[in-house]
């Protein structure tokens, strides 16, 4: 699988997502358009880690992709603040909270890399992934975090795939200040602003997912895995 394949099932998703929700009579429309995008930016996603790290030179036995949900346990501190009755009755020094984001990355075992894979992200989408992330982090604190997004409402300069290094928007940097431990490297495939009445899945306004989008994905990838020990 390289990035041709990949724009080719690209092409194909886009030209059948209508037809596929209209099959689906039991389901709402909107929701099948939906679940089909995500689960191909998933697919997409998991494709390029495999590409990357074949890439590095990295051994593919040593690479594990999976989302399975990891424990976050309850913070410590919170649980000195509980009232003695409350501490008495309930057990609360082992609670814990399962977690996952659409990706993990494991080389070795050792959880490297997260990535939340989105058709589209908007600031409001942005505030859960950079809280999920944070708690991620409680458990694994060096672990690099992605989002991989289809097409981008984030506003600023997220969608111009002919910018080098993305200044990004008003929004999106101030909900970023307050989670500091978490660096959220964005990728967009598509080039310009997601647009609510110009769904790409709609004759006259697909989008094209190009070569050079799908390379450049592929190199921030490999930025982000470890090099092969």
């Amino acid at each position: 699988m390289g990035v041709d394949e990949l724009i080719e099932e690209y092409n194909e998703l886009i030209n059948s997502s209508v037809q596929n929700a209209l099959n689906a009579p039991n389901r709402a429309f909107g929701g099948v358009l939906r679940s089909q995008k995500g689960t191909f930016v998933e697919y997409l996603g998991a494709t390029l880690v495999k590409l990357a790290w074949n890439n590095k030179g990295g051994n593919m036995g040593k690479l594990r992709i999976d989302k399975k949900k990891i424990p976050i346990m309850i913070d410590q501190n919170y649980v000195e603040s509980l009232s003695k009755d409350v501490y008495d009755v309930l057990d609360v020094t082992e609670y814990k909270y399962g977690l996952s984001v659409d990706i993990h990355v494991f080389i070795d075992d050792k959880l490297v890399l997260g990535i939340e894979c989105k058709a589209y992200a908007e600031n409001a989408m942005i505030k859960r992934i950079l809280f999920d992330f944070y708690l991620l982090k409680t458990v694994k604190s060096d672990m690099k975090c992605c989002l991989l997004q289809l097409e981008s409402q984030l506003g600023g300069d997220y969608s111009d795939l002919s910018v080098v290094e993305h200044k990004g928007s008003e929004s999106t940097h101030t909900l970023m200040s307050y989670f500091p431990n978490v660096d959220l490297n964005i990728i967009t495939l598509l080039y310009g602003e997601r647009k609510v009445d110009r769904p790409i899945h709609t004759k006259g306004f697909h989008k094209q997912l190009t070569k050079e989008s799908l390379e450049r994905a592929l190199s921030t990838l490999e930025e982000l895995l470890p090099n092969p020990a």
